[in-house]
């Protein structure tokens, strides 16, 4: 073979490997980009409809983006499980019961702290007064949610037995038609549902009640771990969208609950009604001590997650809860506070 040849098969070689290496490295400093990120989302007034109706997502992230929509926590689980997608929001109760069942994910940022959003409310035509009333009543209410963990945390404060009320497992939708219909007494649900049930039904109790007596719900941002490793830099883009979000709704309330309203499909006084009922978050308030802590040090949310599997094993609702190494591996500030550099 002439010299010439084979200095052209070197320098194809060298021109072929060169992008490869370029590759395998921005893999390693987080700059690689996945061809396309599936977000679970669902319908719940806060910081992620804000940017998704914003159009914010695409363009902040880089890349192609495919939302999926769902009913409840326990649905993504399902969706985490089958590695249908990649990030996703779900309540804190649902996350410690993907956690328990070793789902593979991390949590990485903090939507909303519950407050009135979700609400224990019982139709105006029962005799019902209190919780202690609801004896001989159905209540629906989706299992392994939010809800689902206040209902039976409230249930126990009033010495209610779970044998003293019928509990059945429904997502938000079938409550809605089921209370339409008679078939329930009473429901645990979140808004956009919960606003419609109160056209003819009355609050007992909320979220943010129990919160008061340290039982706290949120709804939490979580993350495949291999995708977040692989990704680190979208993880982070991701948090700044929220922030963006977040700095929108402070900054301009009209305009953000302009754009919730829109992507809700609901009235925007209702809408400014619904997002005043969570609790929404900054960054830096994310990775004080009451929830995230730093990376060295991890905040409270790791308990809450903990004392939320712990009392579903007590209930009998999952089997078994891992230790708190477990949880305080899995809550991950670091993102935030790459977010915040």
């Amino acid at each position: 073979m002439k010299l010439k040849n084979i200095l052209l098969i070197v320098g194809l070689i060298f021109v072929l490997i060169i992008p490869l290496s370029g590759c395998g490295k921005s893999s390693e400093t987080g700059s690689a980009k996945p061809e396309v990120v599936n977000i679970g989302y669902q319908d719940i007034p806060n910081d992620e409809i804000l940017a998704k109706t914003k159009g914010w997502y695409e363009s902040e992230l880089g890349v192609k983006v495919n939302f999926k929509k769902f009913d409840s926590g326990s649905d993504i689980n399902n969706a985490f499980a089958s590695n249908s997608i990649d990030i996703a929001l779900m309540g804190s109760t649902p996350a410690a019961v993907g956690i328990s069942k070793g789902l593979g994910y991390e949590v990485f940022w903090i939507h909303d702290v519950i407050g009135e959003a979700e609400s224990l409310v019982v139709k105006t035509s029962e005799n019902v007064n209190s919780i202690k009333d609801l004896k001989g009543k159905t209540i629906a209410v989706p299992f392994s949610s939010t809800a689902h963990y206040s209902l039976l945390n409230a249930l126990k404060l009033e010495g209610v037995n779970l044998s003293d009320v019928k509990i059945l497992d429904m997502q938000p939708p079938d409550i809605l038609a089921a209370w339409q219909r008679g078939d329930i007494d009473a429901a645990y649900v979140w808004n956009p549902v919960l606003g419609k049930l109160l056209t003819d039904g009355k609050t007992l109790t909320h979220s943010g009640k129990l919160a008061e007596k340290g039982i706290v719900t949120a709804d939490i941002g979580v993350v495949r771990t291999e995708f977040a490793q692989k990704y680190p830099d979208i993880v982070t883009k991701y948090i700044k969208v929220q922030q963006k979000a977040y700095d929108l709704y402070k900054n301009n309330v009209d305009d953000a609950t302009d754009a919730i309203a829109k992507g809700l499909n609901i009235d925007k006084n209702e809408a400014t009604k619904e997002t005043k009922e969570l609790i929404w978050l900054s960054a830096t308030e994310e990775v004080s001590d009451k929830y995230f802590g730093s990376s060295a040090q991890k905040g409270n949310l790791v308990n809450i997650l903990k004392a939320t599997a712990d009392f579903l094993v007590e209930q009998k609702t999952i089997d078994s809860a891992p230790s708190l190494e477990v949880f305080e591996k899995v809550v991950n500030p670091k993102y935030i506070e790459d977010a915040l550099k």
